[in-house]
């Protein structure tokens, strides 16, 4: 017959297993990755001269961490990765990384500043490039600021499209978007409260 200490011992590995295995799936489910849609629902493209808000000041307020995506989608186009004196320049000669499938997802992998310019680099100098500022973990939440690059000498064009300006419209992004930080602290409230439950039924048993 077992005794009582066994049959203790027995209870508490099954609450011990029971809270690993529901940890791990409320963590697969809340600590995913976030994927950032740039432009949102009308993608990549070159702005068309009266936009209110900038790629950059789209990227300066969202939060972006490693192991986030952001997702290009464009036509005709391609998505470059550069340093910063080719963002400057819009300079299309030398990416880091260049991508042209139409469908670019580019994975987060470590902490600082992007540089993405278009392809064309019309494009470029008429707006299209964005920095996107990635936290370190160690970072609490605050506001993240693009690094100020003095913007490209003015193009012009019968368009109206050539401030040399990096602009885009707010009605085109949408509002601001729940990230990753807002991901993690709803992740942080429910494992707290997740653990406080775990003990109360624990100690009814």
């Amino acid at each position: 017959m077992a005794t009582y200490f066994e049959f203790s011992l027995d209870r508490y590995n099954v609450f011990v297993l029971s809270l690993v295995v529901t940890f791990m799936i409320v963590s697969k489910i809340f600590v995913s990755s976030f994927q950032f849609r740039v432009g949102g629902e009308i993608g990549w493209i070159t702005p068309i001269g009266n936009e209110s808000e900038t790629y950059n000041e789209w990227a300066a307020r969202n939060r972006f961490h490693i192991g986030d995506t952001l997702y290009f989608k464009y036509k005709d186009d391609s998505v470059l990765e550069v340093t910063p004196a080719n963002y400057l320049n819009c300079n299309t000669t030398s990416p880091i990384s260049k991508f042209e499938n139409g469908e670019t997802v580019y994975k987060i992998s470590h902490p600082g500043f992007y540089y993405f310019i278009s392809g064309q680099k019309n494009n470029c100098k008429f707006g299209q490039r964005i920095i996107v500022r990635v936290m370190h973990p160690s970072e609490i939440s605050s506001p993240a600021s693009a690094p100020e690059i003095s913007p490209s000498p003015a193009v012009g064009g019968g368009d109206g499209r050539g401030d040399g300006g990096d602009g885009w419209s707010s009605d085109f992004l949408g509002p601001p978007v729940i990230n990753s930080t807002t991901v993690l602290s709803v992740f942080s409230c429910f494992v707290t409260a997740l653990g406080g439950v775990m003990v109360f039924l624990y100690l009814l048993m």
